[in-house]
């Protein structure tokens, strides 16, 4: 069961030449959900083949840098034609981020429902939820999101059934979920004969702006993957402090924490856009299976009972999916000042 994320945008606060500001998408067994739409996110879409189909985004908070290319996006959804419900989901000021959007422009020809989302509450879907936690952002609601899989059935063996003389159809499905079946001549059969112990699913967990907390860890014990913010390197720790941001250092010393299998970092200051050695450096001392976030770079997340891949596995270079056109015709530098907001 396919699990990945394309990072749609790398930047903190405003975009540069090589990073767009803040979206993520994850996909998982061909369902998109956008974490956070920074201007030009509907554009990175298309340039990286991430399907308009979407029914969800998340919002990590409210500041501009990662809300204002929904306006954009859910303009070109009406041009689109789109009918289905589109779903945002975000902390308090949800509903006044609504009535922005309506703001720009005619009623939507399709509906859109804000959630606002409380710390710990899970959105329950098919196989998997999604969990905000609570961070800490410069005194602003904002909440970062776990999608975490549900437990997966143990592993069948199907050669032993057919030693067991059980025949392949509905009984085999009947004791992979865990109950005893009767056979035609009589025979009783458990389960735990032939199934596995349960196995854990995935974790992914996206901080979005924070300072480093409790929370972060809490929500990523044990993650397949922790995407984290690291706005600053060492030196502007007392920057970071200041605006509520994280360094590429404290972003590992979570990951450690959190005994997280992989860390990818992102929001990067302007000033590290081309050079992000420092950051990683920084990230590695304290946690060595660190990398850092490209625009259009996609990370698979596979499961804890596959191999993991190390940080130089992550893909040399972004790489589009799909052309633009294609997407379309689918259904559906020093710091800036404003990186105290972002």
């Amino acid at each position: 069961m396919s699990l990945a994320l394309r990072f749609l945008g790398t930047a903190a606060s405003r975009p540069t030449v090589e990073r767009n500001v803040a979206g993520i998408a994850v996909i998982r067994e061909g369902e998109t959900l956008l974490i956070d739409c920074g201007e030009g996110t509907q554009r990175q879409m298309m340039r990286y083949g991430i399907s308009f189909a979407l029914g969800d985004i998340f919002f990590t908070h409210f500041h501009t840098d990662h809300v204002l290319g929904a306006i954009g996006l859910v303009r070109t959804l009406q041009l689109q034609g789109r009918t289905e419900p589109l779903r945002i989901w975000g902390p308090r000021g949800g509903a006044r981020f609504l009535q922005r959007i309506d703001a720009f422009g005619e009623r939507m020809g399709y509906p859109i429902t804000v959630t606002e989302v409380e710390p710990s509450v899970p959105i329950e879907r098919n196989g998997y939820a999604i969990v905000p936690f609570g961070v800490s952002h410069h005194g602003v609601a904002a909440v970062g999101y776990a999608l975490v899989e549900a437990t997966r059935l143990g592993r069948f063996n199907p050669d032993q059934a057919r030693a067991l003389g059980i025949p392949e159809g509905p009984l085999w499905g009947a004791l992979h979920r865990g109950r005893t079946v009767t056979l035609p001549d009589g025979r009783s059969i458990d389960p735990a004969t032939l199934v596995g112990p349960t196995r854990a699913g995935r974790r992914v967990v996206i901080t979005g702006d924070t300072r480093p907390c409790d929370a972060t860890v809490e929500a990523a014990q044990g993650a397949d993957l922790l995407v984290h913010e690291a706005t600053f390197a060492e030196e502007e720790a007392a920057r970071a402090i200041e605006t509520g941001h994280s360094t590429a250092r404290e972003a590992g010393e979570i990951a450690a924490r959190a005994g997280v299998r992989r860390l990818v970092l992102t929001h990067l200051s302007a000033r590290y856009s081309r050079d992000t050695v420092d950051l990683e450096r920084e990230a590695r001392a304290v946690f060595p299976n660190a990398g850092i976030a490209r625009d259009g770079m996609e990370v698979d997340v596979p499961f804890a009972d596959e191999p993991s891949p190390v940080v130089s596995d992550f893909p040399p270079r972004a790489a589009p999916r799909a052309a633009a056109d294609d997407v379309l015709a689918q259904p559906h530098g020093g710091a800036s000042p404003q990186e105290s907001r972002g």
